[in-house]
């Protein structure tokens, strides 16, 4: 099987033969057979067994609209995808796509100007180096670029999917950013659509977006899509990249040529061990992305010179810690129940379960320099019956897990000591995954104590601690709960004081990451001198992100993709046209 995952969890004290055993596992799970890695040295060849004017690398949530928006342009479309079927991470995602500036805010008189919209972006993204009174809000004169092309081109983009019949969406003008509280945020609402026919809960958008992409790219008569092709190589002559090499995975290889260019939207390196070990500043494990997601393109353009740019972070969420990696694995949008809470080794609350997905899994990567230790490497969920019966849920990636579900992460216990000893347990099983952790020796008592606590905030309605509840976005996250007239906090409710009680090992995992080879705001790649390496684009996830750690709002990644996918599709038409 070509899939390569390998080590991931050395930096955890995993062996190597423990890592590659887990690797081949997440494999075997993937079920996905692609063409084996080769050395992505550019190729120079005298002849091409296809040509198109225009060559996408990835299938996707940027790779279809890419494809789409070329072939609208009038230009021939050769599409390669890795996997056996089109989709990619997104066909996981709820796929909500964030959209500054709207036609639908305009046409409710919501005023979402692009300097207020600059300075809600710099504040996250780079919140060391804000500053209200700059030009570029703090923001480097690239980091500025790209967001301001995200403004510029992100409703044109999906107005014009959504004209064309390729995606369709619905306007979901209640659902706030992520930081809808701070002060630069002066249009907190508005920016989020989603696909038209996604359920209410919207947890299928992506199934739903890429069906419909699909559909349109399959009625596009100057669309070819080829899956099972795994770009290794580019084809360079004269210093330009006029075209690839695929394979399949019986071993041939297919040169491919680009009259115009070669537009990479082929995902992040969630998948490649050795990219994320040597670049993520933290030791997050295996996420929700696509089996294929193994950053080729990080090899294949430095190939030719592309710097890099953001290799240190990813979109990131908490994970079952006993399924991370798997090719199902939806990453936890979502963290359900009311009479639930997360705890550490040592019983102890130490996060808000309710904040952004993003925010909630740095809380795994805390070094304890004293210990020499991720303290919080791996939290445990807990929730009891009243959350069982009326929270659970397979959407957005919920661990309490509802009947006839895949409940292989659920660990039960009649009492809380019965399930204190069956958290024990589990964390030894699962001990070659973390490099030994386990439960401190005050966790009993520790968690009887963290309960008492928890109920008596509950009872208030105020989190003391974490406060939970408070932000404009945590009741999206709270999932369905059982209703109770009059309470104050939705997001909260006294755990029992008798049994049974669940529990779920949890830990941090990528989305995907956003790291990868620096390309001007139309998408054109950029050597170690900033100048655009000719024929050669790139966009979405596999290419270097301006938000830098930050996650602006829910689909803060495809609507930026779908802004990016629409001006790399211009630029890469209006380039001149090579004689092959």
């Amino acid at each position: 099987m070509g899939f390569s995952a390998v080590s991931l969890w050395s930096r955890c004290g995993v062996t190597d033969a423990v890592a590659t055993s887990r690797a081949r596992e997440i494999a075997m799970t993937a079920g996905i057979e692609t063409a084996s890695r080769e050395t992505a040295k550019p190729a120079s060849v005298s002849s091409f067994d296809a040509l198109a004017d225009v060559v996408v690398v990835g299938g996707g949530g940027g790779g279809l609209p890419t494809a789409l928006f070329s072939s609208w342009l009038g230009n021939d479309v050769i599409l390669l995808e890795k996997a056996p079927e089109l989709g990619g991470t997104a066909k996981k995602a709820a796929f909500w796509y964030w959209v500054p500036n709207n036609v639908n805010m305009r046409a409710q008189g919501i005023e979402d100007r692009k300097e207020d919209y600059l300075r809600y972006v710099a504040r996250l993204s780079r919140p060391t180096r804000f500053d209200p009174d700059s030009p570029t809000y703090g923001l480097t004169d690239w980091e500025f670029s790209m967001c301001t092309a995200i403004y510029e081109s992100a409703s044109d983009a999906v107005e014009l999917l959504n004209d064309k019949g390729a995606l369709p969406y619905r306007h979901c003008p209640d659902v706030p950013d992520y930081w809808a509280e701070v002060a630069e945020d002066k249009a907190p609402r508005g920016r989020v659509l989603c696909p038209r026919d996604a359920s209410e809960s919207m947890a299928n958008g992506g199934e739903v977006a890429i069906a419909t992409m699909s559909a349109a790219a399959e009625r596009e008569e100057n669309i070819d899509i080829r899956t099972r092709h795994r770009v290794q190589r580019l084809i360079v002559e004269a210093d330009a990249v006029v075209g690839v090499e695929a394979s399949i995975p019986d071993g041939t290889v297919h040169r491919i040529g680009a009259r115009k260019g070669v537009i990479f939207a082929s995902g992040g390196f969630t998948h490649n061990a050795e990219l994320r070990q040597n670049s993520l500043h933290t030791p997050a494990y295996p996420g929700c992305a696509a089996a294929t997601n193994e950053g080729d393109f990080v090899r294949i353009a430095t190939g030719v010179g592309a710097q890099l740019r953001n290799m240190n972070y990813a979109w990131m969420c908490p994970v079952p810690l006993e399924k991370s990696g798997r090719a199902d694995l939806v990453g936890m949008f979502s963290v359900a129940g009311d009479s639930m809470m997360f705890v550490d080794k040592h019983g102890h609350r130490v996060a808000n379960e309710k904040q952004p997905y993003n925010e909630l899994a740095q809380t795994f990567f805390r070094w304890d320099p004293i210990g020499c230790e991720y303290p919080n490497l791996v939290l445990v969920q807990i929730w009891d019956q009243r959350s069982q019966d009326h929270s659970a849920s397979t959407e957005y990636g919920r661990l309490i897990a509802p009947e006839g579900a895949d409940d292989s992460h659920v660990i039960t216990g009649e009492t809380v000591d019965e399930l204190a000893d069956a958290v024990a347990d589990r964390l030894t099983r699962t001990a070659k995954l973390t490099g030994g952790f386990q439960l401190a020796e005050d966790f009993l008592p520790n968690l009887r104590e963290t309960i008492k606590r928890f109920n008596e905030f509950a009872e208030r309605g105020v989190d003391e601690d974490f406060h939970r509840g408070e932000k404009a976005i945590e009741p999206l996250f709270n999932g369905l709960v059982k209703d109770e007239p009059d309470r104050r906090n939705p997001t909260m409710w006294p755990i029992s004081d008798s049994g049974p009680y669940y529990a779920a090992l949890v830990t941090g995992g990528t989305l995907d990451t956003k790291g990868g080879p620096k390309t001007t705001p139309d998408g054109e790649v950029v050597d170690d001198m900033d100048l655009p390496v000719p024929g050669l684009y790139g966009l979405g996830n596999c290419v270097a992100s301006a938000s830098a750690g930050a996650y602006w709002a829910g689909g803060a990644t495809l609507g930026p993709i779908m802004a990016f996918a629409y001006r790399t599709a211009k630029a890469a038409h209006a380039a001149p046209a090579k004689s092959l």
